[in-house]
């Protein structure tokens, strides 16, 4: 990823109580300028660079037969958050360069959807959630790790240009 960057890398389990409590201390203790997540996208042989996080919904069950208080992420937080980051200008250079990325506005309101919106909700919106794909050529570690450098860099670029504009 280069030398300005560092990378902390932590799996989240399929637990919504878990998931929280990990990113909020996250977000407390590393103070990170900008946090990816990744999730398995089934069936998909695309990259979907998410937009939204959304903080209702969940009433599918984890892994420990658990489901959010009200069905919520975050009780009194707002209903949707959006990344800092254009998901849908980043999706659409790759796309231009023939590449499977699109940009979409549901995560799909289970566990990535959760992390996502928690990590937005305590990152002040510096957060960005890519679905990788389960099939396809862009499934192999070969193709698909490249392809991810190039989309964080592009991500962290803007990221620098919101900063950039909000200081003057």
């Amino acid at each position: 990823m280069g030398q300005r960057i560092d990378v902390y890398i932590k799996e989240l389990p399929v637990s919504y109580s878990s998931t929280q409590r990990i990113i909020a201390e996250l977000w407390q203790t590393l103070r990170p300028k900008f946090a990816v997540h990744l999730g398995i996208a089934r069936g998909s042989s695309l990259v979907i660079l998410e937009q939204t996080g959304r903080n209702s919904g969940y009433s599918t069950r984890d892994v420990c037969s658990f489901c959010p208080t009200d069905h919520r992420c975050i009780e009194g937080g707002p209903e949707k958050l959006d990344s800092v980051v254009n998901m849908r200008a980043i999706s659409k250079h790759f796309k231009q360069a023939g590449m499977d990325v699109v940009h979409s506005r549901d995560a799909g309101r289970y566990l990535c959807d959760f992390a996502y919106y928690c990590s937005l909700y305590h990152g002040e919106r510096r957060a960005a959630f890519i679905h990788i794909p389960s099939s396809g050529s862009l499934s192999s570690a070969g193709r698909l790790v490249p392809l991810l450098q190039e989309i964080i860099v592009m991500m962290l670029d803007q990221l620098e240009e919101v900063k950039c504009h909000s200081e003057t």
